[in-house]
C-alpha cells in the first residue's frame, strides 16, 4: 500500500461490476466526498436508462472493421472493446481507444447504430493522444489527493502530458513534492481503476464542479450544448470529452519530469497556476527506453551545446529573447542565407514590414479578437491613459490608440498587396520576411530556443488566383522537401481542419480544404487528418519533421486563407478587366529560425556541416616557427568567407591540439609545419582524424568554398 498504508480505504460503487479493482485513498475533503456521491447518483442513473435502452431498442447493426470485415453487432449493447477481443486478444490488450465513424469513441461505449471502427494503439498519434490524456487524468487525482490541488485543466501534448492547477495565492511545488507525487499515481495506475464517462445537464456540471471556478468558466465559455460529458476515475470527477483508457492499468510506466509555472489567462488579472510535466508509455520497458533515449537527447540538449560552443546565452534582463554570440550568429545567417537562395530559385522577393502597429489592424485581420493575449501592447506617447494589457480595453476608441508588436507577418503583408492598384499579370505574388516578432509567452512555458518572447520566422504569404492555387501549394511542399532533406530531416504531414470557432462560410472551408487534400495526395507522401486542429481563418498543412533521434518538431507550415483578403478587401484587375478577389497562403518551411536552430543543435549534436559550421577550420602550427604561417593561413581562410581559427599553444604538443581540435567538432585541422611552410601546403585532417594529406593552401581554400557552397552533409568525405 506504500504512501496509501495509513489512509482509511473507500469502496467505490460500481467499480465490482467493472471486474477491476479500487485503490486505497487518503480521507479526502468534503468537497471531494460530495462530488463523487454526486458523480455516483448520476452515474447509477446513467446504467439504469443504458440498460432500458439496450432492451427497448434492441436491434442489429452493421459494423465495418479494419481490413474490409463486416459483422453484425447489438445497438446500445456491443461495445468497441467486445469487437476487437473478437478479432484478437492482443488487439483488445494494446488498443487504447476506437475511432468509431471518424469521431474518437472509448472502447466500452455502447455503439448506436450502424458503424465503421478502426481501433487506436499507442503505436499511432491519435492513440498516444488518448493514453496520455488519461494519464494526465491521473496526474490531476494524485494532485488532489497529496496537494489538495484545484484542477484546472490537463492536455496531451506531442510528446507527453501535463496538468495545470491551483494550490493557493503563494503557493508552489517543491522540487522534493514531484517523486511523492510520481508514487501516488504509480499506485492508482497499479490499481487499475476504469474510466466511467457520463453524460451531464449544465446545471449537473455546475453542482459537480461548484467548488472549482476554473471549471465553472469553462462550462460557461466551452458547454454550448445542453450536455457535455465527465469522466470518473477512483476519486477523480473532471470534466472532459474523451475518449479515454478501458482503466488506469493500461498504463505501464509513467515518469513526472519538471514543474513550473503558468496562468490562467482567462480571469483578470491571470490567476497564477503550477504546471506538472510527465510522460508514460504501455509498459515499463517503454519507459525505461525513453529515459535512456533522454539520456542521450540531455547530453545533445542544446543550451548545453549552445553554452559550451559559445553559440548564445539567456540574460534574465531580456526573459524570453536569445543573445547569439558570433559563433551561432554564423550558424543563424547560414540557415537564413540558405532560405535567402531557395527564395531567389522559387520566385519570392523579400520585404521588410513595421514592427509596432495600431490595435486597428489586429482588428481589421481577426487577430484581435482570437490572439490579444498573447501580444504586447503599450500606449503611445501623449494618450491620455497610461499602458496596459490588451484585455483591460474597454472601448474601440481606446484599442485604437493603442500600439502591438506584431506576433505575425500576414496582415503587414496585406497592407502591402493594398497599397496599389494591382493585375492578374503580378500573380501569384510571394512576399517573404524576416522580421522580429514578439509574443507575449507565459514564462513558465519559456524553454530555450524552443519557445522564446522575441524570434524571427522564414515567413512568407503568396497572394496568387484561385486557378494557381494548386500548383502554389504543391511548390511549398516542394519547398519543405527540398529544406528538410538538405537538413536531415525526415517529415510527416497532417491536414488541421476548420476549428470550432473559424471565420468566414462553411462552403469556402470546404473548398480550402478539398484544394489541400488534392495537392497532399498529389505530392505523396503519408498524411494524417486532424480535424478541428486548423487556424480560425484558414485550414493548413502542419508538418512535423523528425530529428537524428527520432524525436518530432513542428516547424513548417502551409496554410490557405479566404479570410484575410476578404477583410482586407484585397483586389486584382483579373484578364476579363474585372475585379477580382486573391486567395492568401501562409507559409513557412523553418517556422522560427531560433527553434529550428535548437532543433539543428539537438540533432547533429554540435558535430555540425560544414556549410553551416562556427568550427570550419583550425590552423595548428607544429612549432612557434610556424606561427607566421599558421597565422597568414588563418588570414586566406577569412578573407575567403570561411571560419578560420589559430591554435598556437606552445604549452601543448601537437598532438594534444589536434585531439583537442577534434574534440571542439572542427570540421578540418590544416596543420603546419616546417615543410608545409615551405612548400606553402597544409597537411589536412578531419574531425574524425582522416588524414588527407599535404594540399596546397590556395587549392584547400577552393575546395572548402566548393563544399560550403553545395551544402553537402558530408564535405569530409568529398573533400
Amino acid at each position: 500500500m506504500g504512501l496509501c498504508q495509513k489512509w482509511s480505504w473507500i469502496r467505490l460503487p460500481g467499480l465490482r461490476a467493472c471486474g477491476l479493482s479500487t485503490a486505497p485513498v487518503p480521507t479526502p475533503p468534503l468537497w471531494l466526498t460530495e462530488r463523487l456521491a454526486l458523480f455516483e447518483d448520476l452515474w447509477a442513473g446513467q446504467v439504469m436508462r443504458s440498460a432500458s435502452r439496450a432492451q427497448t431498442e434492441h436491434r442489429t447493426i452493421k459494423v465495418s472493421l479494419p481490413g474490409g470485415q463486416s459483422v453484425n453487432a447489438v445497438a446500445w449493447s456491443t461495445t468497441p472493446y467486445q469487437l476487437a477481443r473478437q478479432i484478437s486478444l492482443t488487439l483488445a490488450n494494446t488498443a487504447v481507444a476506437a475511432e468509431v465513424n471518424g469521431e474518437p469513441y472509448d472502447l466500452t461505449r455502447p455503439l448506436e447504430a450502424d458503424s465503421e471502427v478502426r481501433f487506436l494503439t499507442f503505436d499511432s498519434a491519435e492513440g498516444k493522444a488518448v493514453f496520455w490524456h488519461s494519464s494526465t487524468h491521473v496526474l490531476g487525482a494524485a494532485a488532489e489527493q497529496f496537494l489538495g490541488a484545484v484542477l484546472c485543466q490537463g492536455p496531451s501534448t506531442e510528446g507527453g502530458f501535463y496538468h495545470d492547477f491551483f494550490l493557493g495565492k503563494g503557493r508552489t511545488i517543491q522540487g522534493s513534492e514531484l517523486p511523492v507525487l510520481e508514487q501516488i499515481c504509480q499506485e492508482l495506475t497499479a490499481a487499475a481503476q476504469p474510466f466511467r464517462r457520463l453524460e451531464a445537464s449544465r446545471d449537473q456540471l455546475r453542482q459537480l464542479f461548484k467548488d472549482n471556478p476554473f471549471k465553472l468558466q469553462l462550462i460557461e465559455e466551452k458547454v454550448m450544448g445542453p450536455t457535455a460529458t465527465v469522466y470518473g476515475c477512483g476519486m477523480l470527477v473532471d470534466l472532459c470529452r474523451g475518449p479515454h483508457l478501458r482503466h488506469t492499468g493500461q498504463i505501464g510506466g509513467l515518469k513526472l519530469l519538471s514543474n513550473s509555472s503558468s496562468l490562467w489567462k482567462s480571469s483578470k488579472p491571470p490567476e497564477k497556476l503550477q504546471r506538472v510535466s510527465g510522460i508514460s508509455f504501455p509498459t515499463a520497458e517503454g519507459l525505461q527506453a525513453w529515459v535512456k533515449q533522454r539520456k542521450e537527447a540531455e547530453l545533445r540538449d542544446h543550451r548545453r551545446i549552445g553554452k559550451e560552443q559559445e553559440l548564445f546565452f539567456f540574460h534574465e534582463l531580456s526573459p524570453g529573447s536569445c543573445f547569439f554570440l558570433p559563433r551561432g550568429t554564423r550558424v543563424y545567417n547560414a540557415l537564413v542565407a540558405f532560405i535567402r537562395d531557395e527564395y531567389a530559385r522559387r520566385g519570392f522577393l523579400e520585404v521588410k514590414t513595421p514592427t509596432l502597429f495600431s490595435t486597428k489592424l489586429w482588428e481589421q485581420s481577426g487577430h484581435w479578437e482570437h490572439y490579444r493575449e498573447d501580444m504586447f501592447t503599450l500606449q503611445p506617447p501623449g494618450s491620455d491613459r497610461p499602458a496596459s494589457f490588451p484585455r483591460d480595453h474597454s472601448t474601440s476608441h481606446q484599442a485604437h490608440s493603442t500600439l502591438a508588436l506584431k506576433p505575425m507577418n500576414c496582415p503587414a503583408h496585406c497592407l502591402m498587396f493594398a497599397h496599389q492598384p494591382r493585375s492578374w499579370r503580378e500573380l501569384p505574388l510571394r512576399l517573404a520576411d524576416f522580421g522580429s516578432l514578439h509574443r507575449a509567452e507565459a514564462s513558465g512555458s519559456l524553454g530555450g530556443l524552443t519557445r522564446l518572447r522575441c524570434f524571427q520566422q522564414d515567413d512568407a504569404h503568396i497572394f496568387c488566383a484561385p486557378d494557381q492555387l494548386e500548383a502554389e501549394i504543391q511548390d511549398c511542399l516542394d519547398f519543405l522537401r527540398t529544406v528538410y532533406a538538405l537538413l536531415g530531416f525526415s517529415f510527416h504531414l497532417a491536414l488541421s481542419t476548420r476549428p470550432s470557432g473559424f471565420l468566414g462560410e462553411p462552403c469556402l472551408w470546404d473548398h480550402a480544404e478539398q484544394v489541400l487534400q488534392q495537392a497532399l495526395e498529389e505530392f505523396g507522401e503519408p498524411w494524417d487528418l486532424k480535424p478541428g486542429d486548423g487556424a480560425f481563418y484558414g485550414p493548413k498543412i502542419d508538418v512535423h519533421l523528425h530529428d537524428a533521434l527520432g524525436r518530432p518538431h513542428q516547424c513548417g507550415t502551409v496554410q490557405l486563407d479566404f479570410q484575410l483578403p476578404q477583410r482586407f478587401g484585397l483586389q486584382y484587375k483579373g484578364q476579363m478587366g474585372a475585379l477580382e478577389q486573391p486567395v492568401l497562403i501562409h507559409r513557412a518551411v523553418l517556422g522560427s529560425v531560433e527553434r529550428m536552430l535548437g532543433v539543428l543543435v539537438e540533432s547533429c549534436g554540435g558535430k555540425w556541416p560544414l556549410w553551416l559550421s562556427p568550427f570550419q577550420v583550425v590552423v595548428i602550427p607544429v612549432g612557434p616557427e610556424q606561427e607566421e604561417y599558421a597565422r597568414e593561413a588563418q588570414r586566406i581562410l577569412q578573407a575567403a568567407g570561411l571560419v578560420g581559427d589559430l591554435d598556437a599553444d606552445s604549452g601543448l604538443t601537437l598532438s594534444r591540439r589536434v585531439r583537442r581540435a577534434q574534440l571542439a567538432h572542427y570540421n578540418f585541422q590544416f596543420v603546419v609545419g616546417q615543410k608545409e611552410q615551405s612548400n606553402r601546403t597544409v597537411n589536412i585532417r578531419t574531425r574524425d582524424n582522416r588524414r588527407l594529406g599535404e594540399h596546397s593552401l590556395t587549392e584547400a581554400v577552393e575546395r572548402l568554398l566548393e563544399l560550403q557552397k553545395s551544402r553537402v552533409p558530408n564535405a569530409e568525405e568529398m573533400f
